[in-house]
């Protein structure tokens, strides 16, 4: 898995070296894209230097695709996926069971004999503590379905699921409008050396032009977030703007990589290419800091 043309950070105590920018693949299953737009997306993501492709059980058909579309190079790239809800399959959602299952059905979806990382997907702190759907994701890596553990999630439940100790990896929203993880979970993290992966790092873009009617369950909020916090940055030409979000994303102490996703063949590199020019600067990465802590309320938590 060596780097074409993408910057590699280590993962953690994963060990593992992953591209700073990864695929995300929720809308190629709820977008039902077809089989050979899918192929060429991540084809050419994979010839770039991507080294890291992020599902879930529950996003449609994502996970056949992919296994379909670029089983043949697993060697290329290290596969994450989630479970525990909005499975589709015959067991009550976040049990043992269920997760279990999950990860066989994953495998096979995936064409592959083994998962670099499975996460609980937004699983509840309660949950959690009881312990029995982390002792189902250990049982999986004991028997070589899945390398790592890992959590996806937000606000004290993610706090907790660094806290246990049990997870190797944890997915969570960083981004301009989405800031809350920077000091509530990320310094326990970066001690902890647990392997953060931004989910969400531009924000949806939710200030480019679409009308609001037509935005979804997590733009919305995050372009009446971005209102409030107008920043300068964001009445620039739009290629600059996703730039300084996303730059601003990896330059938080902590994030490793950051997934984005597209349904627009060429559109990642074309999204690799926008960090080129490194890190924000600390003036500019603490301006950005300074206007959220100006402006963001009590309720602007992270979005699951």
């Amino acid at each position: 898995m060596k780097s074409k043309t993408m910057e590699k950070r280590r993962l953690g105590r994963t060990g593992i070296e992953v591209s700073v920018l990864g695929y995300g693949a929720s809308e190629l299953g709820q977008n039902r894209i077809a089989l050979k737009s899918v192929g060429s997306i991540l084809e050419s993501a994979l010839d770039a230097g991507l080294n890291l492709i992020d599902t879930a059980a529950c996003y449609g058909n994502s996970e056949e695709l992919i296994g379909r579309a670029v089983g043949h190079r697993r060697k290329d790239f290290y596969l994450l996926t989630k479970c525990g809800h909005g499975s589709g399959l015959p067991y009550a959602d976040w049990t043992p069971a269920l997760v279990e299952a999950s990860i066989d059905r994953s495998l096979k979806r995936l064409r592959t004999d083994y998962l670099d990382v499975v996460q609980l997907h937004s699983c509840s702190e309660g949950l959690l503590r009881q312990g029995e759907l982390i002792s189902a994701l250990q049982r999986g890596r004991d028997k070589g379905k899945l390398r790592y553990l890992g959590y996806s999630g937000d606000g004290d439940a993610a706090l907790y699921a660094v806290q246990c100790g049990a997870f190797d990896t944890l997915q969570i929203s960083v981004s301009i409008a989405d800031q809350e993880a920077i000091e509530l979970v990320l310094p326990l993290a970066r001690a902890r050396d647990v392997g953060v992966i931004a989910k969400r790092p531009i924000a949806n873009a939710a200030w480019l032009g679409e009308s609001w009617w037509s935005l979804g369950s997590y733009s919305r909020p995050y372009r009446m977030r971005l209102r409030k916090l107008n920043y300068d940055f964001l009445r620039s030409e739009p290629d600059k703007a996703v730039e300084t979000a996303l730059r601003f994303t990896l330059s938080v102490p902590g994030v490793l990589t950051a997934i984005v996703g597209t349904t627009k063949p060429g559109r990642w590199e074309h999204n690799a290419a926008l960090l080129a020019a490194g890190p924000l600067s600390d003036s500019s990465f603490e301006a950005i800091r300074a206007q959220w802590r100006s402006v963001s309320e009590s309720d602007w938590v992270g979005l699951e």
